[in-house]
């Protein structure tokens, strides 16, 4: 390695004298995996002598960082060794550079030897201290002895008392430091001799020092170990004088109360405390031994000495509750799950308390008879103009203001047959009944089912003939056939109401608002207002954005923002209350129907809604009821010859799965009852999923696992259920009209059950001889008694009323030749597909299958 080669330091001398310092790097390794990298430096020492002398020799010394700062070693004792000298590293030859591992080897033994260097000198400095604190100790243990003997020679001659005062105190002090700081330097100079004496001097008694205990092995204090936390500053640091110690936790002093509270009741017996324990009719074990305050344990051990063997998770009946309630000496009070349900029929209102209502007036009637038009000629609107075919397929509720300032609220029912128990709801919560019968068509099947549905509610009713604006309305005709059906209006000398009217023309209305307000008066409907809410749903949706919403008719009381409240087996906390114009108000009083927002659910439509105290009980009652609906939907009805074969002919029919959607709930349960009317012996539909709302992906995925199409009653699918559904391959199927949808399910059905084939008998013909034809073939003789036989025609052959052979004619001969056909009275030869068991006497009968598309 040349000199170029070597490292440099700074700039290039200016001289342009060879470098005399050489640089290096040197790693050092300490305890816990720390590690430090040191510069050393080689300088290469040159002496120049004068000419003619011989070459001096070049040394190398290294310098290496500066260590720790050691402390201060005090100066040694004369009577210590001079410490022994360092070895003088081995001289390198100077006729040759050294090699990077000589340098290196060099490097490293110069550092080994700094190091034991610098743990030399701190082991001379930590021997200077003990020496000088063992000297110091001593020093004050003699010059306790020495106080002490001139205390005792003071004692012994009082006589010689001190005639100098004392020094101050101050100077005593001083005094006796000085000797304390000048003993380690006096000893160091001059050795002090056994024989010298030091003349007698009194000073302030001095305690002596204790005499040093043996080491004990280091406990830790946790109270007072705050390493942890040594760093952070708390308010209980802040605000604590102490030193730090922490202090005794919450638990721990509610430990020592309890001890002492159980120590201070030790003595004292306690009286056992009976309580009164509601026992349902089934309860878990752990349930009833916390309704007791008792252990479960000693529940479960009585049990097991009744002979029962149960857990604390099992559930026992009301009996055995009594029976264990009694035993361990408590009262018990039998309830029912039952109990558990609002019951409002026992809650009447104070006379006092009851106010006038509004009329609740139900407006039906046959399909296009004009029920919705009459509505719309009263309240001044056009709802019949948005309605899809013209016709209502939900049930509306809209609160009209007349002329007198009265308020009535009328209740728009569908006329459709399928929406039958859509209009025994607005029957069974209306005050009145207005029968709607069109002037040109008379009473139709839908308006003897509202005649049927009115006497069954027990209401009164009144007769609207309407559209007797067009010619051939004949109303007269209408009183006429109202007879059949023991509806006798006043002017033929009966007790019911009639009016004609034209809701077109918007004549007679007048007179149906004045016979409206009449029934209403001789009714007396009264409410009180100033309670909790109690209402009916008359229509549930599922919309979008405002999620489940229904349609509430208050019956009593007054519904209020911010009530919470329970409708058949759903809750929830009223929201916002929309009035029929679209309002929103803060409340609604008796007879006045809104909108609710805050369901959890989508009611059915009919249930009652019962404003209650807390969301607690809200929940209580939905979950009860709840239950009480799977019970009935699982509960299966005990078995009988009559189900048994019900259910064969069930397995025999085939199943035509369909998912129903709908936009209300009423919607639902009218195309869900005529999708089951429909249903024959051969096929039957199989609702898998009927619901409110749109189209969703769990929709689609359930009706792909049985491959069945997917009904939407003015609903659509979002984009997410089109894409699986298109991928999955499931049906989508939109519908506005119920009409249009029941006749493509009907044709769908039968489309599933195929063709239908029937048979035409066209010919029967007697065998009388039978031929042989051919080598194995044979051919029979006939005689055509009835219709006609054609060749390829379906033929059988009976034999004494039983069918021996089902197939087709090969060939029809007469007289040696082949015709296409034998009408009755003549005689021919036929020969049969596959068969020869043919005999004089057997009958052939030929028949024709005809095939016709299948419906239901």
């Amino acid at each position: 390695m040349s000199d170029n080669d070597k490292p440099k330091l700074g700039m290039r001398a200016p001289l342009g004298l060879k470098r005399t310092v050489e640089t290096g790097q040197v790693k050092q390794s300490f305890s816990h995996g720390r590690s430090n990298t040191v510069v050393v430096e080689v300088k290469r020492r040159r002496v120049l002598g004068r000419p003619g002398e011989a070459e001096p020799q070049v040394t190398e010394e290294v310098v290496a960082p500066p260590a720790a700062p050691a402390p201060a070693p005090a100066p040694a004792p004369a009577a210590q060794a001079p410490a022994a000298p360092r070895p003088a590293p081995a001289p390198v030859p100077s006729g040759r550079p050294m090699t990077p591992l000589e340098r290196r080897e060099q490097q490293a033994r110069l550092l080994r030897e700094a190091d034991e260097a610098r743990m030399t000198a701190l082991e001379e400095a930590r021997r200077r201290e003990e020496r000088a604190k063992a000297e110091a100790t001593e020093e004050e243990r003699r010059r306790a002895e020495e106080n002490r003997r001139a205390e005792e020679e003071a004692g012994r001659n009082p006589a010689e008392a001190p005639s100098a005062p004392a020094a101050p105190a101050e100077v005593e002090t001083a005094a006796a430091a000085a000797p304390r700081a000048e003993a380690p330097a006096a000893e160091e100079t001059a050795p002090r001799t056994a024989s010298t004496v030091p003349p007698p001097r009194r000073f302030t008694p001095v305690p002596s020092p204790k005499r040093p205990e043996p080491p004990r092995p280091q406990q830790r204090d946790r109270k007072g170990d705050d390493r942890r936390q040594s760093g952070k500053l708390t308010v209980t640091k802040a605000l604590d004088d102490d030193s730090g110690a922490r202090a005794r936790s919450l638990a721990a002093l509610k430990r020592a109360r309890e001890k002492d509270k159980r120590a201070h009741q030790a003595g004292t017996v306690q009286q056992k405390q009976v309580r009164d324990v509601a026992v349902p009719e089934t309860i878990t074990v752990g349930e009833l031994a916390n309704r007791m305050a008792e252990r479960g344990a000693d529940l479960v051990k009585a049990l097991f000495k009744m002979g029962m063997p149960v857990t604390v998770n099992q559930s026992i009946d009301q009996d055995t509750a009594e029976l264990l309630v009694t035993e361990f000496g408590h009262n018990i009070k039998r309830v029912s799950d039952a109990d558990v349900d609002l019951v409002t029929s026992d809650d009447v209102d104070a006379t006092e308390t009851l106010q006038t209502r509004p009329p609740v007036v139900t407006i039906m009637g046959h399909v296009d008879h004009g029920k919705t038009s009459l509505l719309d000629a009263l309240r001044g609107t056009d709802v019949v103009s948005g309605e899809a075919g013209g016709i209502t397929q939900h049930i509306g509720a809209y609160q009209v203001t007349v002329q007198s300032g009265s308020k009535i609220t009328f209740l728009d029912t569908p006329g459709h047959e399928a929406f039958s128990d859509m209009r025994a709801r607005g029957a069974n919560i209306t005050d009145i009944v207005v029968i709607v019968v069109a002037g040109d068509d008379g009473l139709r099947p839908q308006t003897i089912e509202a005649i049927s549905h009115t006497r069954a509610a027990g209401v009164p009713m009144i007769i609207a003939i309407n559209k007797m604006d067009k010619p051939g309305s004949n109303a007269q005709k209408v009183r006429e056939a109202l007879l059949q059906h023991d509806v006798q209006v006043e002017s033929m000398g009966g007790d019911v109401q009639e009016v004609e009217v034209s809701a077109l023309k918007k004549t007679g209305l007048d007179e149906l608002i004045e016979k409206i307000e009449l029934q209403a008066e001789l009714l007396e409907l009264k409410a009180n207002p100033d309670r909790p809410a109690e209402g009916t749903v008359v229509e549930a949706t599922l919309d979008k954005g405002r999620g489940a919403v229904a349609t509430i008719l208050v019956g009593r009381g007054t519904l209020k923002v911010g009530d919470i409240f329970v409708v058949g087996a759903e809750s929830g906390k009223v929201r916002a209350l929309i009035d029929d114009k679209g309002r929103n108000v803060k409340e609604a009083g008796p007879s006045l129907p809104v909108e609710i927002l805050g369901l959890s659910g989508v009611p059915s439509a009919g249930d009652q809604l019962s404003v209650v105290e807390n969301e607690a009980r809200a929940r209580e009652v939905a979950a009860y009821r709840a239950g009480v609906i799977q019970a009935k939907r699982t509960t299966s009805a005990p078995a009988s010859l009559e189900s048994m074969f019900s259910a064969l002919r069930e397995q025999k029919a085939q199943q035509y799965p369909v998912v129903v959607k709908a936009d209300a709930q009423g919607s639902v349960e009218a195309i869900v009852g005529s999708l089951n009317k429909i249903s024959t012996d051969l096929i039957q539909v199989r609702i898998l999923h009927a619901g409110v709302g749109g189209i969703t992906e769990s929709d689609v995925s359930l009706a792909a696992a049985s491959k069945a199409p997917i009904i939407g009653f003015n609903v659509r699918a979002n984009a997410k259920a089109r894409e699986i559904a298109t991928r999955d391959g499931v049906a989508l199927k939109y519908y506005d009209v119920i009409y249009d949808l029941l006749d493509e399910i009907r044709a769908a059905m039968a489309g599933q059950l195929g063709p239908e084939y029937l048979e035409h008998v066209v010919g029967r013909a007697e065998i009388r001889e039978v031929f042989s034809a051919g080598k194995h073939g044979k051919a029979a003789g006939l005689l055509v008694l009835e219709g006609y036989i054609r060749q390829k025609l379906r033929a059988r052959i009976l034999r004494d009323d039983v069918i021996i052979y089902n197939g087709s004619i090969a060939s029809l001969r007469r007289f040696k030749d082949d015709v296409p056909e034998v009408r009755a009275g003549l005689e021919c030869g036929i020969t049969l597909e596959s068969t020869t068991d043919i005999k004089p006497g057997d009958i052939v009968e030929t028949f024709e299958v005809e095939e016709r598309e299948r419906t239901l």
